[in-house]
């Protein structure tokens, strides 16, 4: 049986009832694991029964955690519950439609142990961990449960409206994670002299323009022009606006200004202030999107250069170009939680290769999850999961299992590197060594 996924001293949190119904959770899913690998149909019969059981007792679990958080009178109880709700009603239910579509299929039952396994940790290292104040919830400031539902079926009524198209939730809480080739869009609305503004986010895939605006106005080429770019901003500028029609506190807001994105000058509205609504939609095959909302404070600086008349054509050519010289780069995820260690190595490696990065190995998982990477330079140590422990989770996943990793370290000592060498990483890079030298072991790596 794998490992990866079996209790680690650090997932405890010091509430014995929530850690060992924890513990209960993890030895569940090990057990899916082992029966995905048996006899096919009875494989699919323990399975059946395992997610069964694995609901039951996570359903137990949500109960007796928000009992606790009220019996303590944990702040931030609204917000978790509604996690819960989430995936409770959401997730749970999408995975089982899947599975039963397919017939359990083996790639239908990865897909669910990959979904919820992830799940669980990272609601375990990071929203478990705020209740008893090892940590703040980076969810801690969204939209009160009621508006964010009001939001996410507002959302998929007018794309269902505008395109055909049936939306559903995957995630309310994207952290502005990477999926294929995308397009990011910024607009920022005020009213009159008040200072509050309100900033939109939105990341659409590549191919989800070219399968709606494209088909739309006839045109569906391989990747994205000027053309589609133009269409794409303005039927994205209707679209929020009729959102925000659903909401009288925001029917007065006009548009200010409007970016065009860089998926680095996305990841830095993420660093510097988390939305108050940031949900990531599938749209059964056609593409992703996601829809962020910043209220009522904007970002001081960094959000590219304002689109006006004057200069559409020649922002749209220069973004056009600039995305296409990243497209074909080798993709690179930096996971470091130093955010000097994860700009510095961006710097180094912006020129020649298509980078983004991560500042934990939760956000690292659904990173190469969404986005699958070339390469990934992984922090040694980082706190609550190293890189040791986030490989381990890598190498189990069938998926990941060959994925290049070399680890980014301080540490020279031999017994780190043995403790390893079974996890099959990359290579190994020095922090402390000179750019010129890390930038050369890199350009090594892809010229094998």
């Amino acid at each position: 049986m794998d490992t990866k996924f079996e209790w680690k001293e650090e997932y405890n949190i010091g509430v014995d009832i929530i850690d060992q119904e924890h513990q209960r959770l993890f030895r569940i899913i090990n057990r899916l694991f082992a029966a995905r690998e048996g006899d096919e149909r009875e494989s699919q019969w323990a399975c059946q029964e395992g997610i069964k059981y694995f609901q039951g007792h996570a359903i137990k679990h949500f109960v007796e955690e928000e009992r606790y958080m009220l019996s303590i009178g944990y702040k931030g109880f609204d917000r978790h519950r509604s996690i819960h709700k989430s995936f409770r009603e959401n997730t749970l239910p999408a995975l089982e439609q899947e599975l039963a579509r397919t017939g359990y299929s083996p790639e239908a039952m990865d897909h669910f142990l990959g979904v919820c396994t992830g799940w669980l940790v990272g609601h375990t290292l990071l929203e478990d961990r705020a209740i008893v104040g090892e940590n703040v919830s980076p969810w801690e400031n969204m939209l009160p449960e009621g508006e964010t539902a009001t939001l996410k079926k507002v959302i998929a009524q007018l794309v269902c409206d505008m395109f055909q198209l049936q939306t559903r939730v995957i995630s309310d809480i994207y952290g502005g994670e990477k999926f294929g080739e995308g397009v990011y869009y910024r607009l920022v609305y005020g009213r009159g002299a008040d200072e509050n503004k309100l900033e939109i986010l939105l990341a659409f895939e590549e191919k989800l323009l070219i399968n709606t605006i494209g088909v739309t106005i006839g045109k569906q080429p391989e990747h994205l022009d000027a053309m589609l770019i133009n269409a794409s901003r303005y039927t994205a500028r209707q679209l929020v606006g009729r959102v925000l029609e659903y909401f009288p506190a925001l029917r007065t807001y006009e548009l200010k200004e409007e970016n065009l994105l860089s998926y680095e000058q996305l990841q830095r509205v993420f660093q510097r202030q988390p939305p108050q609504a940031s949900l990531l939609f599938s749209t059964g095959g056609a593409g992703y999107f996601a829809f962020c909302m910043i209220a009522p404070h904007i970002l001081e600086a960094g959000g590219g250069t304002p689109i006006s008349h004057d200069n559409a054509v020649s922002e749209v050519e220069k973004y056009l170009q600039q995305e296409q010289a990243a497209s074909g780069k080798p993709k690179i995820l930096i996971v470091d939680d130093s955010l000097t260690i994860r700009e510095g190595m961006r710097r180094l490696l912006a020129e020649t290769y298509d980078v983004t990065v991560a500042e934990s190995s939760v956000a690292a998982i659904r990173a190469i999850t969404l986005n699958h990477p070339d390469l990934v330079l992984l922090d040694y140590e980082m706190p609550v999961c190293d890189g040791r422990q986030t490989l381990e989770m890598l190498r189990a996943e069938k998926e990941f299992a060959d994925l290049p990793v070399m680890f980014l370290t301080g540490r020279r000592d031999r017994e780190s590197m043995i403790q390893v060498m079974p996890l099959k990483p990359a290579g190994y890079l020095l922090k402390d060594s000179k750019p010129a030298e890390l930038k050369k072991e890199v350009d090594a790596f892809f010229a094998k």
